[in-house]
């Protein structure tokens, strides 16, 4: 009878630790990706750049600003 608890422990366990693991490395990157996003205005202006786009300034802060407000939903 006690082996039988012991592996019920042991897989609550296990099932416990999966889904803490998996809940705190989801947030770790959330933070990092928001910290350092994957495209910055550089990048955006040479993308633009590489469309046959002259990328104004204007432009560059208003896709930024919609990029980083999809980032925050």
């Amino acid at each position: 009878m006690s082996i039988i608890w012991v592996v019920l422990i042991g897989i609550a366990a296990l099932i416990a630790g999966l889904a803490l693991g998996f809940f705190i490395a989801r947030k770790y990157m959330m933070n990092y990706l928001k910290k350092n996003p994957p495209i910055n205005e550089q990048m955006l202006r040479t993308l633009m750049m590489q469309m046959g786009q002259k990328p104004s300034q204007k432009k560059i802060n208003q896709m930024m600003r919609s990029m980083n407000n999809q980032m925050d939903k």
